[in-house]
C-alpha cells in the first residue's frame, strides 16, 4: 500500500512506547512522515503551530488514553474546536494498554475515533484500519 505522502502523528506519555509504535509505523510503509510528541499538550501545540504556518497537517492520529495532565479524552475535547481542514481530513485512533469497557464506550462515542486500538500496535490491524479509511 503507498503513503501518499501521509502523516501519522503518535501522542504517548510512554517513550518506549513511541519508539516501539514508530518503528511498527516504520515497517509498515504505511507513512511518509512520523511526528511523535509526549504530551497532548504538546500535541496540541504542533497542531496549532502547523495550522497557524500553513504546515502539512496529519492525516491520521494515534493518541494514547492514559497520560498525566491530559488524557486522550480531555485532548479530544480541545482538538474538536480546532479548525475543520484539520477535523475533517485526520482520522484518529485510540490506544490503551488497558481494555476498559469504559474506555472503549467512550472511544466509540467519539465522532473523531475511528477505532480503540490495543497496545502494542499490531501491523495486520494498524493496515487493515487504514486500508479500510485510507
Amino acid at each position: 500500500m503507498s503513503n501518499n505522502n501521509r502523516t501519522v502523528l503518535l501522542i504517548d506519555d510512554n517513550i518506549v512506547d513511541l519508539k516501539i509504535n514508530s518503528k511498527i509505523i516504520k515497517i509498515s510503509n504505511l507513512f511518509d512522515e512520523i511526528i511523535t510528541c509526549l504530551s497532548g499538550e504538546e500535541a496540541l501545540a504542533y497542531l496549532k503551530k502547523t495550522l497557524n504556518d500553513g504546515g502539512k497537517l496529519p492525516d491520521f492520529i494515534l493518541l494514547d488514553i492514559q497520560m498525566p495532565d491530559m488524557d486522550g479524552f480531555e485532548f479530544l475535547d480541545l482538538y474538536k474546536n480546532l479548525p475543520n481542514r484539520l477535523t475533517d481530513h485526520c482520522l484518529i485512533a485510540m490506544l490503551s494498554s488497558t481494555l476498559d469497557f469504559g474506555d472503549i464506550k467512550r472511544a466509540e462515542a467519539s465522532l473523531h475515533v475511528i477505532k480503540l486500538l490495543k497496545k502494542p500496535l499490531i501491523l495486520k490491524e494498524l493496515e487493515e484500519l487504514l486500508k479500510k479509511y485510507f
